[in-house]
């Protein structure tokens, strides 16, 4: 991991990694302080510690987040993240990714992200 993002911190104790850094989708994206805390064979947890994500203007839940404000980054029924998959090939991308999406949420009011959830409207993939 430290290979690919090299300003993360990366600690490792029994069965549990955390990694914690700075990602920036674009380069006129805000820089984001993200954790990520994987169990192993558990699913990562990924959440942003600075700046705090905010709701949209008008009131509107942020979409596709956990209980937590955790990042929903995939879909977990179709197997797309793996015990096996390195986080820095796969979690920490569509962290950035989800970011993306995020600021466009907040500039245009629409989630072009894809995707589903089961809090959303609507389910397209």
């Amino acid at each position: 991991m430290k290979s690919k993002f090299k300003g993360f911190s990366v600690s490792a104790g029994r069965y549990k990694l955390k990694a914690k850094g700075i990602l920036q989708p674009t380069a006129r994206s805000a820089q984001y302080t993200v954790e990520v805390i994987y169990h192993l064979n558990g699913a990562p947890e990924v959440s942003v510690l600075d700046p705090v994500l905010q709701e949209s203007a008008n009131g509107e839940a942020i979409p596709h987040i956990y209980p937590g404000k955790k990042l929903c980054l995939y879909r977990p029924k179709y197997g797309e993240f793996k015990s096996s998959d390195l986080l820095a090939d796969t979690i920490l991308p569509w962290a950035s990714l989800w970011l993306y999406h995020y600021e466009n949420w907040h500039a245009t009011g629409e989630w072009m992200g894809g995707g589903e959830h089961p809090n959303s409207k609507s389910n397209s993939n």
